[in-house]
């Protein structure tokens, strides 16, 4: 067991509370592991009625998973210590989104990356004020996923493909507005909502519907209708041309975020919404998560953008292919290709 979560019972309740908050809270192997023994021990445990999740201290949730660890792993052993760590990471996902008992996911703070794939698969998905939910992989030239496949593209409209090209951040009452969140708390009213669910497990949308504040505006809503016409393609390239014919301001910034992402990965996480959406179930989305995540650390975008934003800190990462056109249909479709049958993905 790790010391960077928290594990105990609380009477009826289970709770787990990330508690790396150096790294804002980013999960390791270690912590993957220890959450899927303790979920599983508590799933068969007739006296564990429902299960908290949340971090100890700091000002996130959960800010994805360990990218150096799946840097060093693509330069230097092929992916084979960044698949397994998929792997193990991939099963917990699954773990939660099938559990058969109430899991309330308090997504206070950063909730990116590895914090999305353990949070959105909760029954209860509480923001608040605080919240900053991105899943930002285009960056650093990786797919959006932990789930994303599957949550993203089933958001209304465009949707979810804007939020995984873009990499934008959404505040709580975004979260709430876009059925990323169930609930919306102000943070001061956390520590009472875990005690109602502690007092009385049964009693958990109740305790959350009492606690609700009413959100702010959602101010992605005023560009809904932007992003369904101008993010209406499923090609990179015409994503771009729509955007840039717009001209106005707000296409023009979002047009920037574009240029300044791995044109490979946009046209990945494209073809990974495209398959997500046609998945029949969540485990068949993360088996081709997988393939596509296990792949894209061992290709250049991905060390290149990890140095870029994490090692060398320079925010200036050299992508290759440098243009949206270089990247060959072949290039995409050959990242979700299936893997030799050892190493494709099972659940638990």
């Amino acid at each position: 067991m790790t010391d960077l979560v928290h594990i105990h019972n609380h009477g009826a309740v289970g709770h787990i509370s990330l508690n790396r908050p150096k790294a804002i809270h980013s999960l390791t192997l270690d912590m993957c592991e220890a959450m899927t023994a303790a979920l599983l021990a508590w799933r068969d445990d007739d006296a564990v009625q429902a299960v908290i999740l949340d971090h100890a201290e700091g000002r996130g949730f959960c800010a994805g998973g360990d990218v150096t660890l799946l840097r060093k792993s693509g330069l230097d052993d092929g992916g084979e210590s960044g698949r397994h760590f998929f792997d193990v990471e991939y099963k917990l996902n699954h773990l939660m989104f099938t559990y058969p008992k109430p899991v309330v996911a308090f997504m206070d703070g950063i909730t990116m990356g590895g914090g999305v794939g353990i949070s959105q698969p909760a029954k209860h998905r509480v923001a608040t004020e605080n919240t900053k939910f991105a899943m930002p992989e285009t960056g650093i030239g990786l797919i959006c996923d932990v789930g994303g496949g599957w949550y993203l593209s089933r958001l209304d409209g465009r949707l979810g493909r804007f939020l995984g090209l873009t990499g934008a951040r959404l505040d709580g009452a975004e979260c709430l507005a876009a059925g990323l969140a169930t609930h919306y708390l102000s943070a001061e009213s956390l520590a009472e909502a875990k005690a109602r669910i502690v007092a009385d497990p049964a009693g958990i949308e109740a305790a959350l519907a009492d606690l609700s504040t009413p959100a702010p505006d959602a101010r992605i809503l005023r560009n809904r209708g932007r992003i369904d016409t101008l993010f209406a393609s499923d090609r990179f390239e015409d994503i771009l041309a729509a955007l840039e014919a717009d001209g106005g301001d707000w296409a023009g910034k979002e047009l920037k975020t574009l240029r300044s992402k791995s044109p490979s990965a946009c046209k990945y996480v494209l073809k990974q919404l495209e398959l997500g959406a046609a998945c029949k179930n969540f485990a068949d989305n993360m088996a081709m998560e997988l393939r596509g995540a296990s792949r894209a650390i061992t290709r250049h975008d991905f060390a290149e953008g990890v140095r870029a934003l994490l090692v060398d800190k320079d925010n200036n990462p050299q992508w290759q292919p440098a243009t949206p056109e270089e990247v060959s249909d072949e290039m995409v479709d050959s990242l979700f290709a299936p893997l030799p049958p050892e190493h494709e993905w099972k659940p638990l």
